[in-house]
């Protein structure tokens, strides 16, 4: 299995040892698991420049109910 080096200040390394010692792990096993994650959870690129990008009409919020309202509650 190929090897990787990485260069951290102290502080890093202790936070990473405990994180991997939390979780019953090697550092190694640690990091690599937070690399893997790391790539299939993240958000496509301009995402978040999306929001508000639509002008259309009918996407409108629908009516808020109060909490305490005396309205019956849908039935699906």
């Amino acid at each position: 299995m190929p090897q990787l080096s990485l260069y951290i200040d102290e502080k890093t390394l202790k936070n990473v040892e405990k994180a991997a010692k939390t979780e019953h792990v090697s550092i190694s096993k640690w990091v690599c698991g937070k690399l893997k994650k790391s790539f299939n959870e993240d958000w496509p690129e301009n995402y978040f420049n999306l929001f508000g990008s639509i002008s259309d009409d009918s996407f409108s919020r629908p009516k808020q109910c109060s909490k305490f309202s005396s309205e019956p509650r849908e039935e699906f």
